[in-house]
């Protein structure tokens, strides 16, 4: 994915103007499940969006932007390690502020929660054993084909015709897939394109990305106060470039949207 350009002068002055009132905001208006401390779910194992380094502290593209965003409205940030398939009910349960790990903008999931802003703009990806010969999706109609269980990519298994085989982790289904157990799994593009690099599994992603869309964070409804803190405040980095410069070292671009999907308040 190319680096982008964000914001023009219109967004910048919108960021601006929309930052203002946040900068002096109490913490106690953020609607938080303790003032002053923001617990984010993640699973803390989908590199490179959550991740430990050899030292065991956690890293990723969410822990970076989440932890400035924090650090620009005055609040703890708190990493909560859940189950991929746990956290909406975690949400609604108020175990957690808000689910930092990156998940997909459906209009399904807007029913049940509000989503901030789209951060992250990417899409589906056919990774294959580096050594077959399929050279487009379209070959893979009556093949097993993996996903993750409760993710965005089940449709787009039964969209190319293939077996469904559902895994609870990336990692699974790619192990899968370099045993020969199944001829492709579907993964997230930047989650496949670096895992694929970091790991040197024999793997290779097919051209093409299906169903471009956004990633975002969820928090329950009623919170507009703090959906819009860090709306403001995401948007404020990005123009500033922040976020380019916190990524640099694990993208080496900002795959922020140009036009991010809005939030339902």
């Amino acid at each position: 994915m190319k680096r982008r350009e964000f914001l023009g002068k219109a967004g910048a002055a919108m960021a601006a103007t929309a930052v203002a009132p946040v900068a002096g905001r109490a913490a106690s208006d953020l609607e938080l499940l303790t003032p002053g401390v923001l617990t984010s779910a993640t699973e803390g194992t989908y590199p490179p969006f959550s991740m430990r380094k050899p030292s065991g502290e956690l890293d990723g593209l969410e822990m970076r932007i989440m932890g400035e965003i924090c650090n620009r409205l005055e609040l703890d940030y708190q990493p909560v390690i859940v189950k991929w398939d746990s956290m909406l009910v975690g949400l609604q349960a108020d175990h957690f502020d808000i689910v930092g790990n990156a998940m997909g903008i459906t209009a399904e999931r807007q029913k049940a929660v509000t989503f901030c802003d789209g951060w992250i703009e990417t899409g589906a990806r056919v990774v294959v054993h580096r050594d077959s010969g399929y050279a487009s999706a379209d070959e893979l109609r009556g093949k097993d084909i993996g996903a993750i269980a409760a993710s965005t990519f089940i449709p787009i298994v039964e969209q190319l015709g293939g077996n469904l085989k559902a895994y609870k982790a990336d990692v699974d289904g790619m192990q899968d897939l370099v045993n020969g157990n199944i001829e492709a799994i579907i993964l997230e593009s930047i989650a496949a394109n670096y895992a694929i690099t970091k790991s040197k599994l024999p793997l290779r992603s097919l051209p093409g990305l299906i169903d471009p869309a956004q990633l975002g964070w969820a928090v329950k409804k009623g919170k507009p106060n703090l959906v819009r803190a860090i709306n403001a405040t995401r948007a404020e980095m990005v123009a500033e470039g922040k976020v380019a410069e916190l990524f640099d070292d694990i993208l080496g671009y900002d795959p922020s949207p140009s036009d991010p999907v809005r939030s339902m308040l």
